[in-house]
């Protein structure tokens, strides 16, 4: 099962490991590898603020910018018949299929942001 926390603003998924007994946490959003390890939950908190610390330290010393960038571009491939769906759906709402599609992500992000137990509530852009 996955789990979400949040440190110094930036959220992590979190996940238990049986096989080695620790638990592991990974920043979302960042332009590298953030990981960090503990036993429990409050320890891997510390040991996230850490590695957050380090990551932040040296990205400030290699002069790069800690968060990746998006280019604002989705590829995605669907089948036929769901892109068939999905212009016939844009078709009856007078809409463009781009500008359906990009109001319907919109409308999911937004649903999921005002659930505030959701990951995405606590991403920051």
């Amino acid at each position: 099962m996955k789990e979400w926390m949040e440190i110094q603003g930036h959220t992590a998924v979190v996940t238990y490991d049986p096989e080695i007994g620790l638990y592991r946490g990974e920043f979302l959003g960042l332009r590298g590898g953030a990981e960090f390890y503990a036993p429990s939950r409050e320890a891997l908190s510390l040991e996230g603020e850490r590695s957050l610390e380090i990551f932040l330290k040296m990205c400030a010393r290699d002069g790069a910018e800690p968060r990746r960038s998006f280019s604002g571009r989705i590829e995605l491939d669907v089948s036929p018949d769901l892109h068939e769906r999905l212009a016939c759906l844009a078709e009856a709402s007078g809409e463009p299929l781009a500008e359906w599609l990009r109001a319907l992500l919109k409308r999911t992000v937004q649903r999921q942001s005002d659930d505030v137990s959701h990951p995405i509530a606590r991403c920051t852009w």
